[in-house]
Order: C-alpha cells, then sequence, then structure tokens
C-alpha cells in the first residue's frame, strides 16, 4: 500500500490518498475540502477512488465529504456514530470558522472499535479512540505498521479537548492504552503537521512522553 498526503482548507489539514498497489483501488481520508486538489492527484495517480474514510466529525476533515461523495457516488465509511452531532452540524460549524458552506452527510457505515475496512486488498483495523471527540476513530495497517491518527496525536502534541464532548484524561488514555500497544515501530499520518513515530512520541512528546 503506497499512501500521499495531500494538505487542504486553510487549516491545512492532512487528506489522505491510500492505494492498494495490488488492485489499484484506492480511498480518501478525511477530504476536508479542495476537492479539485484532490480529484487531481487522483487523477494523476491512475488510481480507482472505491471510498472515502472519515476519523472524526471536524469540518476541516469532513467538509468535502458530502460533495466528493455525491459526485463520484462512493460510500462513506466512519466516523464512530459518537460524532452524528459533529456531522449534523456542519453547517453551524462553518459558519463559524468562516468556512464555505458545506452539507452534513449519513456515513454508509458507522465503525466501531475492532472493524476492519478494505481499500483493495489491504486491510486497515479500526481504533476507537475518543477524547478530542467522542467517535474519533484511528485506522491502522498491521502490514504497513502505519496509523492514520487524525486528530488523536501529533508530532510533539495531542489533539485539542476543548471542544464540546472533548475530554483530556480520555485522550491520554486513548494514546497510552490504544495506541502505544500498537507498537513503538509504527509509523503516523496526524492530522495536522508532518509524520512521526510511536517510538519517537513515547521518547519526547511533552504530554504523553516518558511512557516507558
Amino acid at each position: 500500500m503506497r499512501y500521499t498526503i495531500i494538505p487542504v482548507t486553510a487549516y491545512q489539514q492532512n487528506c489522505t490518498l491510500l492505494v492498494c498497489e495490488q488492485t489499484n483501488i484506492a480511498a480518501l481520508v478525511d477530504p476536508g475540502g479542495d476537492i479539485d486538489v484532490l480529484l487531481k492527484e487522483v487523477k494523476k495517480q491512475g488510481v480507482e477512488l472505491e471510498s472515502i474514510l472519515v476519523t472524526h466529525g471536524h469540518l476541516d476533515h469532513v467538509g468535502g465529504v458530502a460533495e466528493l461523495a455525491e459526485k463520484l457516488s462512493l460510500p462513506i465509511i466512519g466516523p464512530h456514530i459518537e460524532d452524528d452531532f459533529w456531522i449534523a452540524a456542519l453547517s453551524e460549524q462553518c459558519r463559524m470558522f468562516g468556512f464555505p458552506e458545506s452539507a452534513g452527510f449519513t456515513p454508509q457505515r458507522w465503525l466501531n472499535d475492532g472493524d476492519t475496512v478494505n481499500v483493495g486488498n489491504e486491510v486497515l483495523q479500526v481504533i476507537h479512540c475518543p477524547g478530542h471527540t467522542p467517535g474519533h476513530v484511528v485506522f491502522f495497517s498491521e502490514t504497513q505498521r502505519l496509523a492514520l491518527v487524525g486528530d488523536v496525536l501529533f508530532k510533539g502534541s495531542i489533539g485539542r479537548t476543548d471542544f464540546p464532548k472533548g475530554n483530556y484524561e480520555t485522550l491520554i488514555d486513548s494514546i497510552q492504552l490504544k495506541l502505544w500497544p500498537l507498537g513503538e515501530d509504527v509509523k503516523f499520518i496526524p492530522g495536522h503537521g508532518p509524520m512521526s513515530t510511536f517510538d519517537a512520541e513515547m521518547r519526547s512528546n511533552p504530554y504523553v512522553g516518558a511512557y516507558r
């Protein structure tokens, strides 16, 4: 599986194009906006876009979901149903933060902890990691040792917990009890900023470091 990180929106949110190299089937994870930019990359790589995967319901991660799904008749997969209230309030989010109007949506499939999602022949494990939002999920490829963590964890930082239904202690538990056990060698794509590894964050992240 290969991946391409495509920053979108004024928030430079990391949308990720995941491609199964055996089948050429692809998925977009968190298409928050700039649909033309995303579709240009899909066309450039010559892949078959099959689905949209969503980590959580904040507008910079889901602002382009409804438009993209309608334009290409794509199924929307994720997040956990606990983020339904965020998606239902998407228009309000857009007005509050000065984003272009985006329609809400209902995923074809809500996700739960322990589910799996396929991208071609690649299998992603679903890990429910609340704290930043109550319905936040992480997608993990065991074979690639790659996690797409949305806004749970960043290089040198963690997600905010001051939004409605956010919780700091829950977020720390999600990271230390659900992500760290996946292995120190796991590299991760955060919702914003550069990639890192769990090992690097265990050692130096001031919020969740000094774990070992």
